[in-house]
């Protein structure tokens, strides 16, 4: 009830004396929400008519280069293998590779896998990725009839290469103003796998969420290794320390952008038995390799590369890569938040007015950190 006082408070002093401006009467951020509630979303339109055309990918080998980490890391690559075992289940796809990088391995070995993938007749073929620009950009003009695909980088301009690129500030957003509305402490936390571009965006979203919804929450802000070390998205111990650690400064809600050292995040909130967690990429909530600490995370940034890698055999499949989104954005639902667990369902009108603010350019969300 206090939580509610004081929200109603922070919106009567901004001039919106509407009844919509009261927080969650479980909200406990004790008074650290200090921005009015967005006006609510839009009615949803009625939904465009699933794409009913029988696609047959029968004849198609598709052929996936995962990032260090592969199947099984609970977020980034996991997400692009669900997209490929959609491909097969519900287009027929009838063979499907999957190799892996190492945290050490050199640029020789990247470009080895893909050209060991395209000499075997592996077409389409998906480097998951921004560390396989380089390997595409060397590899793909041996192999003109071959087409691939590389995930998070659009720097290689081929005819035969798509780009799978996506709006990651502002899923992030999302996640920061969740974070603000669920801390008790008005003290958050980020933990960055790798300090790169790439996951400078996650970081540049969380942040300006956290500050769109409160002007007095403290923020934790730290990356795991620097550019050139990608040991970082793969390091669950290294994760866990640098968690516990913002934690014991006061942190209560910590969001990574980390791959499989989220998964050291996500125990280290649950050991602390004081701070929630927020995950990144995939549903983290349903991912079997972090279900000890499913009861602490409150939604992931969801990356819907599940979406894009099966978007892209499927037009691949119908010989038409044109049709793609340039950005997969909160416009195409190419990025998200996720619900499971009823963790955030109290703030969803919440999350879903900010969502229709960025998606009209009301709020443009930088992919730049502004500290």
């Amino acid at each position: 009830m206090a939580g509610v006082l004081a929200l109603a408070g922070c919106a009567k002093d901004s001039g919106n004396t509407g009844g919509d401006a009261a927080a969650p009467a479980d909200q406990g951020a004790q008074g650290c929400v200090t921005a009015p509630k967005p006006p609510a979303a839009a009615p949803a339109g009625e939904s465009k008519a699933q794409d009913s055309e029988k696609v047959d990918a029968s004849k198609l080998k598709v052929g996936l280069a995962y990032d260090v980490g592969g199947r099984g890391d609970a977020s980034f690559n996991d997400a692009a293998a669900a997209g490929a075992d959609k491909a097969k289940a519900e287009l027929g796809v009838p063979e499907i590779s999957e190799s892996t990088a190492t945290g050490t391995e050199s640029e020789d070995s990247k470009q080895q896998r893909l050209n060991q993938l395209a000499s075997e007749g592996f077409n389409p073929i998906i480097a998951v990725g921004f560390a396989y620009a380089d390997s595409i950009k060397a590899v793909a003009p041996k192999f003109p009839d071959t087409k691939f695909a590389i995930v998070d980088d659009d720097s290689v301009q081929a005819p035969n290469v798509t780009p799978l690129v996506f709006a990651e500030e502002q899923g992030s957003f999302l996640a920061g103003v969740a974070a603000v509305y669920k801390s008790k402490s008005c003290h958050v936390g980020f933990v960055g796998g790798v300090d790169t571009p790439l996951i400078q965006k996650f970081e540049a979203g969380f942040l300006q969420g956290v500050k769109a919804a409160s002007s007095k929450a403290k923020i934790e802000d730290e990356y795991l290794t620097p550019a050139g070390d990608i040991s970082g998205f793969n390091d669950p111990g290294k994760g866990n320390i640098k968690a516990a650690a913002q934690i014991n400064k006061g942190a209560d809600v910590i969001y990574h952008a980390a791959g499989a050292s989220g998964k050291g995040v996500f125990e280290a909130a649950k050991s602390s038995g004081k701070a929630l967690a927020i995950g990144v990429d995939s549903d983290q909530y349903n991912q079997k390799t972090v279900e000890n600490a499913k009861d602490v995370i409150i939604t992931s940034m969801i990356k819907r590369v599940d979406v894009a890698v099966f978007d892209f055999i499927k037009a691949v499949a119908k010989g038409d890569t044109s049709t793609l989104p340039k950005r997969f954005d909160l416009k195409v639902d190419g990025v998200g938040y996720a619900t499971s667990g009823g963790k955030v369902d109290d703030i969803k009108d919440v999350l879903d007015g900010y969502k229709a603010q960025i998606v009209s350019g009301a709020i443009t969300v930088s992919d730049k950190p502004q500290k």
